[in-house]
């Protein structure tokens, strides 16, 4: 499984951190960030936690971390 976050859609609310503190952290405008795209598996629940409580859904969780396209980037 892959995770990120889209930054587009970010407003910066901090409930991955929150929630997943080793894998997501704000930066200095205040915007969430994975610190790895492929956490260890034990991390997955809350990753999918973080997902759940983000208030605009910004944590996006793929199943494959070899998916060609992906339908939140721009081309």
């Amino acid at each position: 499984m892959r995770v990120r976050i889209a930054r587009d859609l970010c407003v910066g609310a901090g409930q991955c951190e929150r929630s997943a503190p080793d894998v997501f952290a704000q930066d200095d405008s205040g915007l969430g960030h994975a610190l790895t795209e492929s956490p260890a598996a034990e991390r997955w629940p809350s990753v999918h936690e973080a997902a759940s409580l983000c208030p605009v859904r910004a944590v996006l969780v793929t199943a494959d971390p070899d998916t060609r396209h992906d339908p939140w980037e721009t081309p």
